[in-house]
């Protein structure tokens, strides 16, 4: 049997990853305005997101703009975008599952294996997750690299990584570190029930008894 601490422990490794995915798909900073060149504006910070473009003024004021159409987005953002949702519902799928699972609660207490094959199946979910997430900030972190190297690229229209890039890559890597643990609730036996006593062997008969 599989350690409850263990496993615990996973769950709470990958619940935190998917909700660092959630907040890493939210957030508008991916990618960052770089202060390159000789034209320093440090007056204004600009950074994109998924979902829209905002630009931070030094008086504080913010101003973002939604990105409005959908099939004039760069292919990238677009393959990003749908792969972080499908990490998100994946990693609630694997919620659902693996709550079944975990020892502490009393879903199929009566099935021990079956339990625990509920565990293992959500952790296996939450590593598929982990690595849908690790894609797609992987993708696009390397198109940000593509585009700032591009000599192409006017210096003063590079971006580097930002904040929620990050987050994404600790939200994969938490997810795949708590459904490795998770699939260790992986069951040894075929089933938990004592293994029955042979029963004892009759004596021969000598054949002594007959006339």
């Amino acid at each position: 049997m599989a350690n409850a601490g263990l496993q615990l422990l996973g769950f709470i490794l990958a619940f935190l990853g998917w909700i660092g995915a959630i907040v890493s798909t939210a957030l508008p900073q991916w990618k960052i305005y770089s202060y390159a060149g000789d034209n320093i504006v440090t007056a204004q910070a600009m950074y994109e997101g998924l979902w829209m473009a905002c630009v931070s003024q030094s008086t504080g004021q913010i101003q973002c703009k939604v990105f409005d159409s959908l099939l004039n987005l760069d292919s990238t953002l677009q393959a990003t975008r749908a792969l972080m949702v499908v990490g998100i519902l994946l990693g609630l799928i694997a919620i659902f599952v693996s709550t079944v699972g975990m020892k502490c609660m009393k879903c199929l207490e009566d099935n021990e294996v079956q339990k625990m094959w509920m565990a293992v199946i959500g952790g296996m979910i939450f590593l598929i997750a982990g690595l849908v997430i690790l894609v797609a900030t992987a993708w696009y972190g390397n198109r940000i690299v593509q585009q700032f190297y591009d000599p192409l690229t006017p210096v003063n229209a590079r971006y580097e990584f930002g904040q929620a890039l990050f987050t994404g890559w600790a939200a994969a890597s938490l997810c795949l570190l708590g459904g490795s643990l998770l699939c260790c609730s992986c069951p040894r036996k075929t089933t938990s029930y004592p293994t029955p006593r042979p029963y004892p062997k009759a004596a021969p008969s000598s054949g002594k008894d007959y006339v």
